[in-house]
């Protein structure tokens, strides 16, 4: 059975199985009653966890350094060229779609440059940090 799902103005179109129902409580027509697209996506998710977002882990670039995984507005930068970073240490935070994304350290080591400043609007795999 193929459902259209709307979610923030884009349309899904997902194919959904069901498994172990019976027809009446479905009505007649066998058809699953309306639900919105929150109550779909929650209905998907263990009722024991909570749903979270994880931000996807940056890479480093092909010098050694970390790319954006988003693209944005980079909002601050906490490492500057010579620093001594410990993996996993925020160097950057990104502005996308009004949530705020710490680009991490992917590893300990020594900042060579830092290529954006705040305000700098940056793409998806731009290289932001070097490292030595």
């Amino acid at each position: 059975m193929k459902l259209k799902i709307t979610v923030h103005g884009v349309a899904y179109e997902v194919d959904v199985e069901v498994l172990d129902a019976k027809r009446d409580e479905f009505g007649p027509t066998g058809a699953l009653p309306q639900m919105t697209a929150t109550q779909a996506l929650s209905a998907s998710a263990p009722s024991s966890a909570p749903v979270a977002q994880q931000a996807p882990v940056p890479s480093a670039g092909g010098s050694g350094g970390v790319v954006s995984p988003i693209a944005g507005t980079v909002i601050e930068v906490k490492c500057k060229a010579g620093d001594d970073v410990a993996q996993g240490q925020d160097l950057i935070i990104i502005e996308a779609m009004k949530m705020n994304t710490a680009i991490v350290s992917p590893g300990a080591g020594r900042v060579k440059a830092v290529l954006v400043g705040a305000g700098d609007s940056v793409r998806e795999n731009q290289q932001l940090v070097e490292f030595e």
